[in-house]
């Protein structure tokens, strides 16, 4: 028996489409593919008689439930995992895979874990901002032009997603941290290191890049944010005692000498 990929568990995220005719045909591509939940972030035009229009009337299940959201760190919350498209290459953009070896991966995934693959706006994709909170980003290889219409990046994501099978067992994949859990992990962890001035405050972002693509490969589960958190609570507070007690000392914040 070939095992696939569990299509309840993969969520299409539009983040700020321009067009809603570009909506349409996306939610039409996941038709075809068997794929059904969209998410919708901050669209340039809402226009539900021109998503409809494209999409035809099949897709009506798959329109009349998508998900609206305002931002994107708030659609990606509930999320254990998180794809990123990307037609660029470089910088950032290091951990790229194919389609192909995409689907594979999640394959065993995707049976316990709710998985987003989010498609940046027409003009210009994905910024760096959104790819951070992306676990891994997928490349559509292309000849010479690069540029591929929002429906039909979907459309061979989705493909990929359908046709890819394995014929061994799957091996089992436990439930990864959701999106939310890891927000708040690398909050609680931002602020210990610049208190503890592992890092500068004026740029926190800049320095948290790789120790975010540090913890993103280990795939932590739930209870391992809630370790990360406890001992950043835990330093936090030895940190507080310390202050304390060398006020009681010398109030200084530091021991007094005998």
């Amino acid at each position: 028996m070939t095992a696939g990929v569990t299509r309840d568990n993969i969520t299409i995220v539009l983040q700020r489409p321009r067009y809603p005719e570009n909506i349409g045909s996306a939610a039409r591509a996941m038709c075809n593919m068997g794929f059904s939940r969209l998410i919708v972030v901050d669209p340039v035009i809402w226009d539900e008689s021109r998503i409809r229009r494209l999409a035809t009337h099949t897709t009506d299940p798959i329109v009349n439930n998508i998900q609206r959201f305002k931002t994107l760190g708030e659609a990606l919350l509930p999320f254990a995992h998180v794809v990123g498209t990307t037609a660029r290459l470089g910088g950032q953009r290091s951990v790229i895979k194919s389609p192909e070896v995409l689907s594979q991966k999640l394959i065993s995934l995707s049976k316990n874990n709710p998985v987003a693959i989010v498609f940046g706006p027409e003009d210009r994709g994905l910024t760096n901002d959104d790819l951070k909170r992306c676990h891994q980003l997928v490349n559509i290889p292309t000849v010479d032009f690069t540029s591929l219409n929002l429906a039909q990046a979907v459309m061979v994501v989705c493909y990929c997603l359908s046709t890819t099978g394995l014929s061994s067992p799957t091996p089992f994949k436990p439930r990864l941290a959701k999106r939310i859990e890891q927000d708040q992990m690398f909050d609680e962890l931002t602020a210990t290191l610049i208190r503890i001035g592992y890092m500068n405050p004026e740029n926190p972002a800049y320095w948290m890049i790789r120790i975010r693509h540090f913890f993103t490969r280990l795939s932590l589960r739930a209870g391992e944010t809630s370790i990360i958190r406890g001992i950043c609570r835990q330093i936090s507070r030895y940190g507080d005692k310390r202050f304390a007690d060398g006020l009681k000392n010398g109030g200084s914040g530091t021991p007094r000498k005998n």
